[in-house]
């Protein structure tokens, strides 16, 4: 079971999730912290930048805490889950047009990022792109032979990074 937190970018994949009957036994909780007092309030500081792989880890292994405290018992495993995202706007982005997606189990969290062709897209498209990556990288998590996403184009990748949870912080998530 997981708790998804998504910060705009990403909303796509718990529209894609909710749709499937029996969601329930997957999702315990969906949250979007949009705003930045709102990500300052679910993470207890504010993030030197908001979409970072340091971003993502670190709403991942928040989220893995929520799960916690809201499975159905001891016994069933739950993930956190995050996607930051810096995505097509209504003016002109100075940055890249980005994602970072994470995956905390409690051992590690996993964070995989794309850097997406500037104008060769809509915020749709992009935001399709995203999800998928959001929901390929559920799927991996729990063991899935999951497709990442066949709207990449040539150039876009997307890298996964291991991030090693200290023993003691492991423990305690």
């Amino acid at each position: 079971m997981a708790v998804l937190v998504v910060t705009g970018g990403g909303s796509q994949a718990l529209a894609d999730l909710f749709v499937v009957p029996g969601a329930s036994r997957t999702v315990l909780e969906a949250l979007v912290p949009y705003g930045d007092r709102s990500m300052r309030a679910f993470l207890g500081r504010q993030p030197e930048q908001s979409v970072s792989v340091e971003t993502a880890a670190a709403l991942a292994r928040k989220a893995r805490e929520r799960a916690l405290a809201l499975r159905p018992g001891d016994d069933v495993p739950v993930l956190g889950v995050s996607c930051t995202a810096a995505l097509v706007t209504d003016r002109p982005r100075k940055g890249e047009h980005r994602a970072h997606v994470a995956v905390c189990d409690g051992e590690s969290v996993e964070v995989r990022s794309v850097t997406l062709k500037k104008d060769a897209r809509s915020r749709e498209g992009e935001e399709r792109v995203v999800a998928d990556v959001v929901l390929s990288a559920m799927g991996r998590a729990c063991g899935l032979d999951a497709v990442l996403c066949d709207a990449l184009l040539p150039g876009e990748e997307v890298p996964v990074r291991e991030l090693r949870l200290p023993r003691s912080r492991a423990g305690r998530l």
